[in-house]
């Protein structure tokens, strides 16, 4: 789709605060990648951050089109450090905390994501913007399933360390979008 043939002033304000809410969302992501590059040193991880950093920055690249400058979150600076900080913690906790912070902020995404698809569902003149997200949260399910796929189980993100962790995650990634769409 390209973003430019919508007419963003348009749209409802409900989905214009949505929309906000993931370029927020895009640019926090972006920033989570560049943090766990800064950090990591194992190889394997970086090959991994690597190849989500593009599809973000493509996602990203969508939202940056569509989204006029004074439409979007007045607290992106707090986004994108929010991201790298959180992609620099992970690394410091290695590869299984990059992994399971990768899923818990997927997970969060693609629930996110369906949400507004369903919104849209029966709204014609937005078909194409819909099966846009709809490709995004295909991405970010496979960005899921890749972080699933490589996570080792290690001694210092193990059972309930890990599930706090995700929970910690998963609460801010919530608080993020609530906020984003207001600010």
């Amino acid at each position: 789709m390209d973003p430019s043939a919508l007419n963003y002033r348009h749209l409802s304000p409900l989905l214009r605060a949505e929309l906000r809410s993931d370029h927020a969302g895009e640019a926090g992501a972006v920033m989570i990648y560049k943090g766990v590059l800064a950090v990591t040193r194992d190889l394997n991880v970086q090959r991994f951050a690597h190849a989500h950093l593009r599809t973000e920055q493509k996602h990203l690249e969508f939202f940056e089109a569509l989204l006029p400058a004074d439409e979007r979150s007045r607290l992106l600076p707090l986004w994108r450090l929010s991201g790298w900080l959180l992609g620099a913690v992970a690394a410091c906790g290695g590869a299984s905390a990059v992994y399971a912070t990768v899923a818990a902020v997927e997970r969060f995404v693609v629930e996110h994501y369906q949400a507004q698809i369903d919104f849209l569902e029966n709204d014609p003149e937005l078909t194409e913007l819909r099966n846009q997200l709809r490709a995004f949260q295909q991405d970010e399910a496979s960005h899921l399933t890749d972080a699933d796929n490589q996570n080792p189980v290690s001694p210092q993100l193990r059972g309930g360390s890990r599930a706090l962790w995700s929970w910690i995650v998963d609460r801010g990634s919530r608080a993020a979008v609530i906020t984003a769409k207001r600010i």
